[in-house]
């Protein structure tokens, strides 16, 4: 029997082409939300946009975030406005029509949730706020719970074939979410109270899960640097002796911050906004614990 190697050939090459169109490609705007895919699809190629050493409000349109959105089948971003300043650059530049409707590949955790501090009339007046909510909801733990479940029905809606792997993938998350979830309660217990001056409104969601109030922002209004004049009345309020740090993320400018703590002798704590941060944050679960034994730490040494 004469064997037709071209056809076998040709034959193995489609089978391979088809299992690599069978991998899904996902473009995540945030890199706690490449975290997030890769717990649920551990299987896709997952790209990251930005870093946590980026402020994700203010990112380029660069040629290879157009051409990585082009090939994308699936867009998560947190939403509420955050990446407004650049997404609908990218999703116009990248002409992909599957990833420019939450109908088709693109997907908002935000709208996933009810987020905190929800505006009803905004204006520039006011600074950078969001009318939609604080978007940084990564950082209540209840809140992930409900997007994982959302983002794995937006997985089978678009890979309805593995839906039986994804439903396996979110039961491992959530137990495991669940477990933590426990730790984590724990430790903010023990935070509850906490008082701090913080840099911008990052963290928020963070200290409404720990019950820590930030009293004061370092900026005079969202998305505006630290004023000299500003700067003096927080050393003001600093003198009242409550406040146990000065807040940032990893990615904002540390000047002012250090300025008012040499001049009130109050600890700046850099915390990771998200996965990579530090070394420390290497996924989902090690950034909560990193944040929280970083924030133990100055609570417990102001006492």
């Amino acid at each position: 029997m004469r064997i037709n190697f071209k056809l076998l050939l040709g034959s193995a090459l489609l089978t391979l082409s088809h299992g690599a169109l069978a991998q899904m490609n996902i473009f995540a705007c945030e890199p706690e939300y490449a975290a997030l895919a890769k717990e649920l699809a551990p299987d896709a190629r997952i790209y990251s946009a930005t870093t946590a050493m980026q402020d994700p409000h203010q990112v380029q349109a660069r040629p290879s975030l157009i051409a990585k959105m082009r090939q994308t089948d699936l867009v998560i971003c947190a939403g509420a406005e955050l990446e407004v300043g650049w997404l609908p650059m990218l999703q116009m530049k990248a002409a992909n029509v599957q990833v420019r409707s939450t109908d088709k590949g693109l997907f908002f955790a935000a709208e996933q949730v009810k987020t905190l501090d929800q505006m009803s009339n905004v204006d520039r007046s006011m600074g950078d706020v969001h009318s939609l909510g604080n978007p940084h909801v990564h950082f209540s733990p209840p809140r992930m719970l409900t997007i994982a479940q959302a983002l794995t029905d937006k997985l089978i809606q678009l890979d309805e074939e593995q839906s039986a792997k994804y439903q396996q993938q979110l039961s491992r998350f959530s137990a495991r979410w669940q477990l933590a979830m426990t730790k984590w309660q724990v430790k903010a217990r023990g935070l509850q109270g906490m008082k701090v001056i913080a840099y911008h409104s990052s963290f928020r969601y963070l200290f409404d899960f720990a019950n820590i109030e930030q009293v004061a922002d370092l900026e005079p209004k969202p998305g505006l640097p630290p004023t000299s004049s500003h700067l003096a009345s927080l050393l003001k309020r600093a003198d009242n002796g409550d406040i146990a740090a000065i807040i940032i993320a990893s990615y904002q400018d540390k000047r002012g911050a250090n300025w008012l703590a040499e001049k009130s002798n109050l600890p700046v704590i850099v915390l990771p906004l998200s996965v990579g941060g530090n070394e420390q944050s290497k996924d989902l679960f090690s950034l909560y614990d990193s944040t929280l034994d970083l924030l133990t730490q100055a609570y417990r040494t102001q006492k």
